[in-house]
């Protein structure tokens, strides 16, 4: 078959969930697919079985495709370091900072790094799902773009215009995105999917055929909006979705996650926000830390920039006293760099900031390095196995994966909290009130699951979903054509 691309109206419109439930779909159909993006811009990436870097979403997205993840499925990596520069990873590894004009005046070298990638990848694997980014009608990045109609070109993909239609606008927009394109790349969009449809689908009926009319494509499918399926993210747009500080059900543990400027990898709290015990929330604001029971700093691009803002706007000192307190305070990655004594940056890896003290509260130095450390790991916790990965910039002088002293963790390891052994530790001391049941996330016959089962429960929930709304067997023939 054919590659297929799912290509957007704008950024979150739902590209790379749709492609998720796509590799499932095809998975499920007996073929051997995998997912490519030629660059993404995120700061949630992910390390591959071979101690690379690649984005999230398509580490998600071989998951539910069935395979391991590998750097060819995402060669160019975003991680911006501010509003202007941006770390690049190319093929799994940092090759230096850029700025976005820098970038965008590519050299062809990368172009010619992403399609190397990309058949090799084609040479194993079919069909290919694959993803744009942003919108596909940036007109003034259009000599440069290397992930969007020119890699679909490069592929001969058969691309599916995905379109969010909760944001509004959505006949303007997949009008315009297919209208501002060359002839020849008009030609290429095949279809077009509606996603995040809000009420009774009815009501787009009449609508679904005036766009057709003047779009001159077929609507593949009206997709609804669902809060029950639970896909990692790896867009900083979902931040935003996430929950607000409130009181939470009665007896229930009260965890605030530090909300940082250059936060990153956020889905380490996913398995944290679903558990019943739990009322996880986002915040900076002072006062909302001092009433959590537990305080996470989680990872960050930045340490030393979001460690000065941190003391600039009260929560350092509100962690330290929260401490002191008793309460169980948590640092992942960079949060952990953060609980140390010293952060230190000699080369200036992050920036202008040559060395800050840390909160104290853990007995270690980091010193930033040229070096980046990425790979999956295996720890133990409590007796028990447990897994996880690391992605950072420096070095703490301690040997320890895990640095635990009195009501204080912290660790290297992201995914640490997605292990049951070690959300039940956090949360033993942290009980108040009448205490909540732990009740265990089990499949329809009562059997409970482990966090890898469930995330197949929902890939094959959410390919369930797709094929219930999206028509299929239209897009087979579209691919075999």
């Amino acid at each position: 078959m054919r590659s297929v691309m799912l290509a957007g109206t704008g950024s979150d419109v739902g590209k790379s969930i749709l492609a998720t439930g796509l590799c499932r779909i095809f998975l499920q159909d007996g073929y051997h697919p995998a997912p490519f993006k030629a660059q993404n811009m995120a700061l949630n990436s992910y390390a591959t079985p071979d101690g690379l870097e690649i984005g999230r979403a398509q580490a998600v997205q071989a998951e539910a495709a069935g395979i391991p993840c590998h750097t060819d499925m995402n060669p160019l990596l975003l991680k911006p370091n501010s509003d202007h520069t941006s770390q690049v990873v190319l093929n799994g590894k940092p090759i230096g900072n850029k700025s976005a004009y820098e970038y965008w005046r590519n050299d062809p070298s990368l172009r010619e790094e992403v399609h190397a990638a990309y058949d090799r990848l084609a040479a194993k694997y079919n069909p290919i799902v694959m993803e744009g980014a942003g919108s596909v009608s940036e007109l003034n990045l259009r000599d440069h773009d290397l992930v969007n109609l020119p890699m679909a070109r490069y592929a001969d993909a058969a691309v599916i215009l995905v379109a969010d239609i909760d944001r509004g606008g959505v006949f303007a927009s997949c009008y315009g995105s297919i209208k501002l394109q060359t002839p020849e790349d008009q030609q290429r969009i095949k279809g077009i999917i509606i996603n995040k449809f809000r009420g009774d689908l009815r009501l787009f009926d009449e609508g679904r055929k005036m766009l057709e009319e003047i779009c001159g494509v077929p609507v593949l499918g009206v997709v609804p909006y669902f809060k029950d399926i639970y896909i990692d993210e790896e867009d900083s747009v979902a931040l935003e979705k996430k929950p607000l500080p409130s009181n939470g059900a009665a007896g229930s543990i009260s965890i605030a996650v530090v909300l940082l400027r250059h936060i990153s990898n956020f889905t380490d709290f996913n398995t944290l926000e679903r558990d019943p015990r739990v009322n996880l929330f986002y915040t900076n604001n002072v006062s909302d830390l001092s009433r959590a029971d537990i305080i996470i700093l989680p990872g960050t691009k930045a340490t030393l920039d979001d460690l000065m803002e941190l003391r600039r706007n009260g929560c350092a000192q509100t962690i330290q006293r929260a401490h002191r307190d008793g309460k169980m305070v948590i640092g992942i990655c960079g949060g952990y760099q953060m609980l140390g004594q010293t952060v230190s940056d000699p080369y200036g890896i992050e920036g202008a900031i040559p060395s800050l003290p840390g909160l104290g509260l853990l007995p270690i130095h980091t010193t930033m390095t040229p070096e980046k450390t990425t790979r999956q790991v295996t720890f133990k916790f409590n007796g028990h196995e447990c897994q996880g990965y690391e992605i950072h910039q420096g070095i703490s002088d301690t040997s320890e994966a895990i640095l635990q002293t009195d009501h204080c963790i912290g660790t290297y390891i992201h995914g640490f909290l997605d292990n049951a052994p070690v959300i039940e530790h956090i949360l033993k001391g942290a009980m108040k009130g009448e205490e909540v049941k732990n009740e265990k996330v089990k499949s329809e016959k009562g059997k409970e699951l482990s966090p890898a089962e469930f995330k197949e429960v929902q890939y094959n929930k959410l390919a369930d979903h797709v094929r219930r709304y999206v028509d299929i067997p239209r897009l087979y023939e579209l691919l075999e054509s």
